[in-house]
């Protein structure tokens, strides 16, 4: 990895999930990490409950659009981390891929605001050891207390 790392995280409409991981590491790193994020059939809004979630604990990514990936993309990012079961992306020689099987609480039954706290604090705690794990340190103040 260069001395900054890049990351570009991918779901499938780059609506909701990946743009709450890129968000929330976003908020922990600052300009400390290169983030990205991607769809593989974007959507054309963000999730309106992910958004208002994040806004909760203090992360705007309201005026995010979402987009569909590129190979560039995948090239250009050290690490491709893939949100969910149905995002795949063809990998590449020389990059690094992670495969996070999120929490879906609509499974168990919980819908609305309350599912995407939950789905929030999953991605969360995952991005927060993937910040301390490329040997980043939170900015101060932008550690989350969830």
């Amino acid at each position: 990895m260069s001395s900054k790392p890049s990351v570009l995280f991918v779901c499938v409409k780059n609506a909701g999930k990946s743009q709450m991981a890129a968000g929330l590491m976003k908020h922990f790193a600052g300009d400390a990490i290169e983030v990205h994020s991607a769809g593989t059939k974007a959507g054309t809004a963000l999730n309106e409950l992910s958004a208002q979630s994040l806004l909760e604990v203090g992360v705007d990514i309201t005026a995010e659009r979402p987009k569909a990936i590129t190979a560039d993309m995948v090239r250009s990012a050290d690490l491709v981390v893939t949100l969910g079961r149905e995002a795949h992306v063809d990998e590449v020689d020389g990059t690094r891929f992670e495969q996070w099987v999120t929490d879906e609480p609509s499974e168990r039954g919980i819908d609305g605001i309350e599912r995407m706290r939950l789905v929030r604090d999953d991605i969360a705690a995952r991005v927060r050891a993937l910040t301390a794990e490329l040997g980043v340190a939170p900015q101060r103040g932008h550690d989350l207390t969830l």
